[in-house]
């Protein structure tokens, strides 16, 4: 084993797994107390919430990964971390992981947990010191912390309810409301990652749109490449979420000339497998491998009828993939003139053009590199460097609103 090598059987990463306030603080791998150790290092300490499953995840660890001056107590609630997560984590020094059981804000009976979490994440605070909250949500924004919190709005349920749907959310969504409302009002700074996301904040929630900050989502843009493409149309995606609408693909890949693939998750978490009979199934890829199918897929289709921002159709423009896209506001904002925009519900729209790439392999290349493009203005160095100046603007002025 080298200078450098990793024990084999060493702890995947730093890691403090307890539901309650009174956990022992987590501890660096070397044993050294992370306190001091960043007290020592003059760095910013950052308590950030994020879940294990999805693209918060993805987007929190892109994140940790882009600041390496930053320290990072990542704080898990809902599903915990699985092996190959932890790995990921592991190869990354400044990033510690605390685990606990606690529902997501909106989970069924989350509003049951909403003190004890609300408590957890304050001893956390406390204890690591932390210089501010960073918050991929609502609720827990309204800490009561003694440092400033940010929150970032990924998503919500009550517009994807009236965009699944066409209706208002039920009034069984209405505590979720008020603690998304209370959330917001009481966060520091919101951070919204389109601008059609910052107006559903104002409708839903009567959060001004003009008191959030937009800053995109960002990929590391160097994962991707314009290969030679294979005859294939992808897509990515959770196929329980009817906001992703992949049934729509599944419906019109018979009548395609090309396979539809579709990566993802086929499991709903309370009906059980989805089976698809005319895409065929990937189930969910690891980044490498949805990396590789990226860069050799002619098109990427999403038909969602509900998409905040929509990582896997950035990846999938950075791998110069032609994109095929639901004409929705969020996804007009970032990819109008880079992508076939067609509308979610008209199934004969997709199945023409899906077609029509299929067959004209001049349009398809034209598409694909206008996504390419556009792809280049959502690196992580950017988004990276954005929020690096919103944390320390928000460290300076502990106690300010509205710093963003």
């Amino acid at each position: 084993m080298g200078a450098g090598a990793r024990p084999l059987f060493a702890p995947p990463c730093r890691v403090e797994r307890h539901p309650g306030s009174d956990a022992p603080a987590a501890r660096s791998a070397g044993g050294a107390d992370p306190v001091t150790k960043a007290a020592r290092h003059g760095s910013l300490t950052v308590l950030m919430t994020t879940d294990a499953v999805g693209g918060v995840w993805s987007y929190a660890l892109a994140l940790c990964t882009a600041l390496p001056a930053i320290r990072f107590v990542l704080a898990t609630m809902g599903p915990r971390a699985g092996a190959e997560q932890q790995s990921a984590l592991a190869r990354l020094p400044n990033v510690e992981l605390a685990e606990s059981d606690f529902r997501l804000e909106w989970m069924a009976g989350a509003e049951q947990d909403m003190a004890d979490s609300r408590a957890w994440l304050r001893g956390l605070a406390l204890r690591h010191r932390a210089d501010l909250v960073h918050v991929n949500g609502y609720a827990h924004a309204a800490l009561g912390a003694p440092c400033p919190t940010l929150a970032v709005a990924h998503s919500d349920v009550l517009s994807w309810w009236r965009a699944v749907h066409g209706v208002a959310a039920p009034e069984g969504w209405d505590a979720y409301r008020r603690e998304v409302a209370n959330g917001l009002s009481a966060a520091s700074a919101v951070v919204a990652l389109t601008r059609s996301v910052a107006a559903d904040l104002e409708t839903h929630y009567g959060f001004a749109r003009e008191r959030s900050t937009v800053i995109p989502n960002g990929i590391e843009l160097g994962r991707f490449a314009r290969r030679a493409k294979r005859p294939v149309v992808m897509a990515a995606g959770r196929v329980w979420d009817e906001a992703k609408n992949l049934a729509l693909l599944d419906r019109v890949a018979p009548d395609l000339a090309w396979p539809i693939e579709i990566a993802g998750a086929t499991a709903h978490p309370e009906r059980g497998e989805i089976a698809f009979s005319g895409a065929r199934m990937l189930g969910p890829l690891d980044p490498a491998a949805m990396a590789r199918r990226l860069n050799e897929a002619a098109i990427f289709a999403a038909p969602a009828r509900y998409e905040p921002f929509g990582l896997a159709i950035l990846e999938a423009a950075a791998a110069g993939c032609a994109l095929v896209l639901g004409d929705i506001p969020s996804l007009r904002e970032n990819w109008d003139g880079a992508a076939l925009l067609l509308p979610p519900g008209d199934d004969a729209a997709w199945r023409e053009g899906l077609a029509r790439l299929v067959l004209d392999k001049s349009e398809r290349e034209t598409v694909g590199a206008a996504a390419r493009s556009r792809a280049a203005q959502f690196g992580i160095e950017r988004t990276a460097e954005r929020y690096a100046a919103l944390y320390r603007a928000l460290a300076d002025c502990a106690g300010c609103r509205d710093v963003a």
